[in-house]
């Protein structure tokens, strides 16, 4: 029987917003990664069958199927293919889930997965452009009632759905300050003791200078500094810009096969095997 599994991973360091990769173009980050997987397991990119590529907002520089993009930008031969995936904050985990299930079934041997957003020069919300309707439509009727709590205004976004979990599940302010700097605290620690080093490619900026570590931990955050923050979403509402995820400019990739392939190739696979994954849908609030 087939089996997947994973023999090589990357990622470039986290920008942070407006950060050091606030300029770098979308299709050379995707690159970067991709060429970064070729040079560290020796593979010759023609042996790639596919590229999957997930991405939120394909508008702009990630726009044109930048999964295909990314694969001409890093040099690869037009014969490896690409596609360009969208299930949100999932696209590129879904884009490993469908690497293993194409090597498994025999429809390919050799699959990269991976995915780039890069939140700076492409916000949150930049496909939804005016004149072209509402990415909702009769969907948000569905939704509508719930919306009428004091301070939301028939409003939803990722915010207003914190805010109504906090709600729902009664945690408090001081419980998501204390946990977010616990997290950075945490952040900071493994850095320091290189846990990320083997997983990330550095990155050498316009001006020579080499990207090479996440910058967006906050070192020295206390629970008082967090709690001079207000929260953008809801009058006295708990979820502010210490506690909510950041806006983050990056791109990663793996290199999913079959057991057998990685052997024939001389490559040992990480401690990593993609099982049969399951999916459904939910209620972003409870």
């Amino acid at each position: 029987m087939r089996d997947a599994v994973i023999v090589e991973a990357v990622r470039t360091p986290i920008g942070k917003r407006k950060g050091s990769l606030a300029d770098v173009h979308a299709v050379e980050l995707s690159a970067h990664v991709l060429r970064s997987i070729a040079q560290r397991t020796g593979i010759d990119p023609a042996i790639v069958d596919d590229v999957y590529w997930g991405n939120v907002n394909s508008v702009g520089m990630q726009t044109g199927n930048i999964g295909r993009m990314a694969v001409l930008g890093a040099g690869w031969p037009e014969s490896v293919p690409g596609l360009t995936v969208d299930r949100q904050c999932g696209s590129s985990q879904q884009t490993i889930s469908m690497a293993a299930a194409s090597v498994i079934s025999g429809q390919a041997d050799v699959i990269v997965a991976g995915g780039v957003e890069m939140m700076t020069s492409v916000p949150l919300g930049s496909s939804n452009v005016p004149g072209t309707g509402d990415s909702a439509g009769p969907a948000r009727e569905r939704y509508a009632a719930q919306l009428e709590a004091p301070g939301f205004n028939g409003r939803f976004n990722q915010g207003v759905g914190s805010e109504l979990i906090a709600q729902q599940w009664n945690i408090s302010r001081a419980q998501l300050d204390e946990y977010s700097v616990a997290s950075h605290e945490r952040a900071a620690a493994a850095q320091d003791a290189g846990a990320f080093d083997a997983e990330i490619a550095p990155f050498t900026l316009a001006d020579g200078t080499v990207f090479s570590a996440d910058e967006g931990i906050r070192r020295g955050s206390t629970t008082e500094k967090l709690g001079q923050l207000k929260s953008p979403f809801l009058e006295g509402g708990v979820i502010t810009a210490g506690s909510a995820s950041q806006i983050s400019d990056g791109a990663a990739a793996v290199l999913v096969m079959t057991s057998e392939k990685a052997k024939a190739l001389g490559l040992t696979p990480l401690r990593a095997h993609p099982q049969p994954p399951v999916f459904a849908g939910d209620d972003p609030v409870k």
